[in-house]
């Protein structure tokens, strides 16, 4: 928590502007009690009128300076609050950027995103709490007991007999309920993660019938988090009532004991009055405290949730800046194993090839052969293990992270837009694309003829996931994102599946001549699409099964033999 605390520094004179207003609010609400014991005993009591409205407007004008103090510590208090949780968002968001892909399975997207939101909120309130609590809660007290000595020293024992039950009452409920707080954090967790997957799951779900199963399990997550939440806030509950109780009976005393005091002369009406209101700001106090300790456990769970994410070390950083261009559009895989964390087989194993400018190398292999990680492992989301990946003869891990990915135009498997048009979507690719440059890119994706039949063209909008569009015009728009950067090295990771044989044609048709001075990496299912490639690597569980061009691998290559006779006819593989 302190280490979260630390980034209020920002707004330190703030912090100390509120603290100034918090003080003078606490010490009009300490006077004011005194003023009013003035005007019963020397007033009241005498029937002085005019001393009755003298005291009276000086009260007014105390009331009036604690009252614009508080607005004005509320006010204060509040804005460096929600600069801290806008400074903590910005600083997670900025260090989850530098994640490599294995730091995002080990966390969760959900995870992720409810520490970003729920948790940062949780420190939000518990913040603004603090700085208007902090100093008043302690003035409260000392100066309550202060005063309240000050008007008679034997009845305040009778708060000496009631502080610790209220002070062992709190503590025996705080112990019970602190626990609770951090289950709360992982139910909601939880709950985000199974909401997360219904929403963006919605059609698969449906399409299976398995609607009554994906209810079920959210109502379960549902009445986990419910169920956790009601047990910590029943213990918490018993809090005000004891307190209420203790407060009650320590009235109750002060004002038996008192009348006993006054009928003895040894106190003013107007002093027991006080006296009361002393011993009110007292429970008050602690009751403030009490609320802080209800808070602060709560958000430090969060804090230490936010911490997790900010102290985590990416797997990898820049270690150098290297770049070249001496072999450009050169990709290199030398003797290249890559372990996924945790996993006890590798998912790829001592793979190597090399591709050059202008040619395209195909990667084919069946469902889990490491097609996806092998291509992953170029941009540099994941590390290899062991051996070496070079782009343009330099070592990826000698060269910036953004370095390597401005060269490279990457189309991933699942089609991605984002909300905004068509040209901001392309644009992605390249931001100072030019129309032209987008008009261009978009008719060699063949995806110039959906684009133009729509009522805004290239200003159409694009609904978020792109649901407005079909799956083969979201692979069209990615490919077009992809072809406006220009960019050295072109990765398709099986960015055909979702287009028809003749669209698929075209493309590839138009994509030889636009990416002539570059190399392509091409991820593909059928054997229609990697043909006619100068390199067609095949992986088979993550192993270099062969390589080669069609023909080659269809003489020498029993597992590419095997993958082209479940696709093409006979005739055709002749």
């Amino acid at each position: 928590m302190i280490k979260i605390l630390k980034n209020l520094s920002t707004y330190k004179w703030i912090i100390v502007g509120v603290f100034g207003l918090v003080f003078i609010q606490s010490m009009a609400d300490l006077y004011l009690p005194t003023l009013m014991a003035d005007i019963i005993d020397e007033g009241v009591v005498h029937g002085d009128l005019p001393y009755i409205w003298k005291i009276g407007g000086f009260m007014l004008v105390v009331a009036a300076f604690g009252a614009i103090a508080s607005v004005f510590a509320s006010y204060y208090s509040s804005k460096a609050a929600m600069g801290l949780g806008r400074d903590i968002r910005r600083k997670v968001f900025t260090h989850v950027e530098k994640f490599s892909l294995q730091e995002f399975d080990e966390v969760g997207t959900a995870s992720l995103i409810t520490r970003t939101t729920n948790d940062i909120t949780q420190i939000q309130q518990v913040v603004i709490m603090m700085l208007r609590m902090v100093v008043s809660a302690p003035i409260m007290f000392v100066g309550g007991v202060i005063m309240a000595v000050s008007k008679d020293a034997k009845l305040s024992l009778v708060i000496v007999g009631t502080m610790p039950v209220l002070v062992i009452s709190v503590l025996l409920i705080m112990n019970k309920g602190i626990p609770l707080f951090k289950t709360v954090q992982k139910r909601l967790d939880r709950l985000n993660l199974v909401l997360r997957e219904n929403l963006t799951g919605i059609r698969v779900i449906r399409a299976f019938n398995r609607e009554k199963q994906e209810k079920e399990r959210l109502q379960t997550a549902n009445r986990e988090l419910t169920d956790v939440s009601i047990k910590v806030n029943k213990v918490m509950a018993f809090m005000m009532p004891v307190m209420m109780l203790v407060m009650n009976l320590t009235v109750v005393a002060i004002i038996w004991f008192g009348g006993i005091r006054i009928g003895n002369q040894g106190m003013e009406i107007g002093d027991l009055m006080a006296f009361i209101q002393y011993v009110m700001q007292i429970m008050f106090a602690i009751v403030m405290a009490s609320m802080m300790f209800v808070m602060v456990p709560r958000a430090a769970v969060s804090a230490n949730r936010i911490n997790e994410v900010l102290s985590m070390e990416p797997t990898f950083l820049d270690e150098g800046t290297k770049a070249a261009n001496s072999e450009k559009g050169t990709l290199e895989f030398e003797n290249v194993t890559f372990y996924y964390p945790g996993a006890e087989e590798p998912a790829l194993s001592h793979i190597s090839f090399r591709s050059s400018q202008g040619e395209t190398t195909a990667i084919i292999g069946g469902t889990g052969s490491g097609k996806t990680t092998l291509v992953n492992l170029i941009p540099r989301f994941y590390e290899v293990t062991e051996g070496t990946i070079r782009l343009n003869g330099v070592d990826i891990r000698e060269s910036s992270q953004k370095e390597i990915r401005s060269k490279i135009g990457f189309v991933p498997q699942k089609a991605l837009l984002f909300t905004g048009s068509i040209a901001e979507n392309i644009r992605f690719g390249k931001e100072d694309a030019t129309i032209e440059e987008i008009e261009h890119a978009a008719k060699i994706a063949q995806a110039d003829d959906f684009i133009s039949k729509m009522e805004d063209s290239y200003d159409s909008e694009i609904t978020q996931g792109g649901s407005n569009v079909s799956g083969g015009q979201k692979q069209r728009l990615s490919i077009a994102r992809a072809l406006v950067r220009k960019p050295d090295i072109y990765i398709f990771d099986d960015s055909f599946s979702a287009l028809d044989y003749k669209t698929d044609a075209s493309l590839r048709a138009a994509l030889k001549e636009e990416t002539k001075n570059s190399t392509v990496i091409l991820v593909a299912q059928r054997v229609s699409t990697v043909i006619d490639a100068d390199r067609i690597i095949v992986l088979d569980k993550g192993k270099l099964a062969g390589k080669g061009t069609h023909k080659e691998l269809l003489e020498t290559n029993e597992v590419y033999r095997e993958i082209v006779e479940s696709q093409l006819s006979e005739e055709e593989i002749a």
